[in-house]
């Protein structure tokens, strides 16, 4: 309980549940009227476990990632209180208030309030937070009237729901004792709950007992799979993977002991993890065996849905996730929208699956993944997890909505600006060479405004650049390239790396 007695943690969780029950009344005053005044804190720390997270390249600057909600300053009276570990450069955040469709540059910035930890350390910065009650007190000072404001986080864990509690302000987010049923194991049982396919698999796995007898039971059942899957619970962008080959394995009872001898070969999707540390984090947060979806023609879709504070569920998106590292399972990028021929298909298991979780109490935004492979019936698809947190998916749609002010048409499953023109992207977090490294935001954007490629408010098209924090330092960065479909949002993207290349050589 991080500290807390037992008495202490029963009162915080009641006091959160307190204050979690004002945000239906919150929503019903405030949402429908965008001239009313309120106070936004966005607190974009990734409270998850911080040694899959060092796994990922420039993960200090991922607080930069829901950058893309300063486009809630286009509310002219909007207040927005944005806190993160470190400064954020001015020329960053320069570049989104200027994105700002109808809002002058300063008009804005006198609304937006930036604060920061003054700290790098990998400790997730909401426990930064907690750790320095002056910063505290400024952020609550920031958001005034606390009965106007409300919080958004990149996940919902106990540090903050203990932020919230000592801001007196609710989180737009899933409780943290709902959070079990985001995890690998947890998305298991509501996907049978839901009644939606799933990969065969065990879930709630501990040791590497269980882990062996889990394969085993697995290979029986499917005597001519060559691989499974296993998944930490709680791991990030496909990080908390690896893969298990059945290559030569016996047929007998000597099967347990064959896969056990074989343990520490899994092939791990995250860099440099080993045997050692992955059974750890298995003992620690548990994990899942599943089988390994095999398809001539295979592809990761995604559906992100929202449920409101008062129950409503909305369908907001759907993508098909580009997938790469070592075996295929790292988050790469994402196109908006998924493929016609099962879009809305999928969009109706996410609604499925979003009416579980309601019926948990779950609020806020999420994701379900799948597997799908076509077949001679058509595709079939696989729920394979539910993100309860903002995901790779999550900024890039928010940014195309902030940006052209359109809506999704969850009918036919794609994106209309306000003057009717559709709207698709290709979106990613992972453009990175080391020929990039030592670009400044200032030399990202000089290039991208020198090359006409920036977005235009317009043409309703261009790129809009995220993660840009993470480039001089690691030559990484994100970008949603947005245009008339999906075609040609991939064309920007080939001819922005192109263009990049092109500066950045010697």
């Amino acid at each position: 309980m991080d500290g807390l007695s037992e008495r202490e943690n029963d009162r915080e969780i009641s006091a959160f549940k307190q204050l979690q029950a004002k945000l239906e009344g919150l929503f019903a005053r405030i949402m429908p009227d965008p001239l009313l005044p309120r106070s936004i804190l966005v607190v974009p720390s990734l409270t998850l476990d911080e040694d899959v997270l060092s796994r990922i390249t420039g993960v200090p600057h991922y607080e930069e990632r829901m950058l893309p909600l300063l486009m809630l300053l286009r509310l002219p009276r909007a207040r927005l209180v944005y806190v993160t570990s470190e400064p954020l450069s001015e020329a960053i955040v320069d570049y989104y208030l200027h994105l700002l469709p109808g809002i002058p540059h300063r008009h804005a910035r006198e609304r937006l309030i930036l604060l920061n930890a003054h700290d790098g350390s990998p400790q997730p910065l909401s426990e930064k937070i907690l750790a320095r009650p002056r910063l505290l007190h400024r952020i609550g000072e920031a958001l005034g009237d606390p009965a106007d404001a409300h919080m958004i986080c990149f996940n919902v864990a106990p540090p903050e729901r203990a932020l919230a509690v000592r801001l007196g302000v609710p989180i737009y987010g899933c409780d943290p004792d709902l959070l079990h049923l985001g995890s690998k194991s947890g998305s298991r049982q509501v996907f049978r709950e839901a009644g939606i396919d799933l990969p065969d698999g065990f879930e709630d796995l501990h040791t590497p007992a269980e882990l062996a007898d889990a394969l085993t039971r697995l290979k029986r059942r499917h005597p001519h799979i060559a691989k499974a899957v296993v998944k930490l619970n709680e791991g990030f962008s496909g990080e908390g993977n690896a893969l298990f080959h059945f290559g030569g394995a016996p047929a007998g009872e000597e099967l347990i002991a064959w896969i056990e001898a074989r343990l520490p070969d899994l092939a791990f999707e995250a860099r440099n993890m080993d045997w050692a540390t992955f059974s750890q984090k298995l003992a620690e947060m548990g994990g899942i065996v599943e089988l390994f979806i095999e398809g001539a023609e295979k592809r990761s879709p995604s559906v992100q849905c929202r449920i409101e504070p008062n129950g409503q569920i909305d369908v907001i998106s759907s993508h098909d996730q580009v997938l790469g590292g070592k075996s295929g399972q790292t988050y790469i990028g994402c196109t908006f929208p998924a493929d016609a021929e099962y879009r809305l298909a999928i969009q109706g298991e996410g609604f499925k699956a979003a009416e579980v979780l309601a019926r948990h109490g779950v609020i806020g935004r999420f994701g379900v993944d799948f597997i799908s492979v076509r077949t001679p019936a058509g595709w079939r698809h696989h729920a394979i997890e539910i993100n309860l947190r903002k995901g790779g998916t999550t900024h890039p749609f928010q940014m195309l909505q902030f940006l052209t002010g359109g809506t999704f048409d969850p009918e036919s499953g794609t994106f209309s600006t306000v003057d009717g023109r559709q709207r698709s992207y290709f979106a990613t977090d992972n453009l990175e060479s080391e020929r990039y490294r030592g670009l400044s935001p200032s030399d990202l954007i000089d290039i991208a405004v020198r090359h006409g490629i920036h977005f235009h408010g317009a043409t309703q098209s261009g790129v809009a650049f995220h993660l840009i924090g993470a480039l001089s330092e690691f030559g990484k960065l994100g970008m949603v390239c947005i245009a008339e479909d999906v075609d040609a949002a991939h064309a920007l993207y080939r001819q922005t790396v192109e263009i990049l290349d092109a500066e950045c050589d010697p």
